[in-house]
């Protein structure tokens, strides 16, 4: 009888641990996940922009339509990468896609800016510095909101691969998350000057 108990009790404890183990990886996917629907948030406030800040730069550069369309076009690749890692943030290649879509926009966005500088009405224009606060802001909080990101992301990865809770990960499916980089060069990734 006492050692049926000791078993009973044995048992009793393993499914405890396991079920604080799964716990704390679903705990952790969530948080990863949560903190991607504030990169998600911030994304979209800037494709929201987009648009806008064309309408305002198009009267001034009917000239430069080549580059307005390039906007546009990666504005609408980023925002379908966007809305691909929305549905799964843990996806790598959602996550690559994503990154690769933001760094063409950011691009194209950089060569619209040093455009504008040689249209001084556009400089000038209450619009266009309002847009591009606007986009500063957002700017700022995307960075803020990858950093959480990130974090919650590498916290849910090292859950996954701690021992023991990598052999209930293995058991469950829970696979580790990527990262959201950027995949700009260094040159890129300065913040460029623009003077309006």
């Amino acid at each position: 009888m006492i050692g049926a108990l000791v078993i009973l009790g044995v048992l009793l404890l393993l499914v405890v641990i396991v079920a604080g183990m799964y716990n704390s990886l679903v705990t952790s996917k969530n948080r990863y996940k949560n903190a991607y629907s504030q990169i998600d948030v911030q994304l979209k406030r800037r494709y929201d922009l987009i648009p806008n800040l064309v309408e305002t730069v198009k009267g001034y550069m009917k000239h430069e339509r080549g580059t307005l369309e390039a906007v546009i076009s990666a504005r609408n690749a980023a925002a379908g990468a966007n809305q691909r890692a929305a549905d799964n943030p843990g996806d790598p290649k959602a996550m690559k896609d994503l990154a690769g879509a933001e760094g063409a926009l950011s691009g194209t966005l950089g060569r619209l800016f040093a455009l504008a500088e040689s249209y001084p009405d556009l400089k000038a224009n209450q619009n266009m510095l309002q847009l591009q606060e606007e986009l500063t802001s957002t700017e700022n909080k995307v960075s803020f909101a990858r950093q959480a990101f990130n974090d919650a992301v590498t916290t849910y990865n090292i859950t996954c691969e701690k021992f023991p809770n990598n052999i209930i990960a293995g058991m469950f499916n829970f696979n580790t998350a990527e990262l959201l980089e950027s995949t700009e060069s260094p040159e890129e990734k300065k913040a460029p000057k623009v003077k309006f």
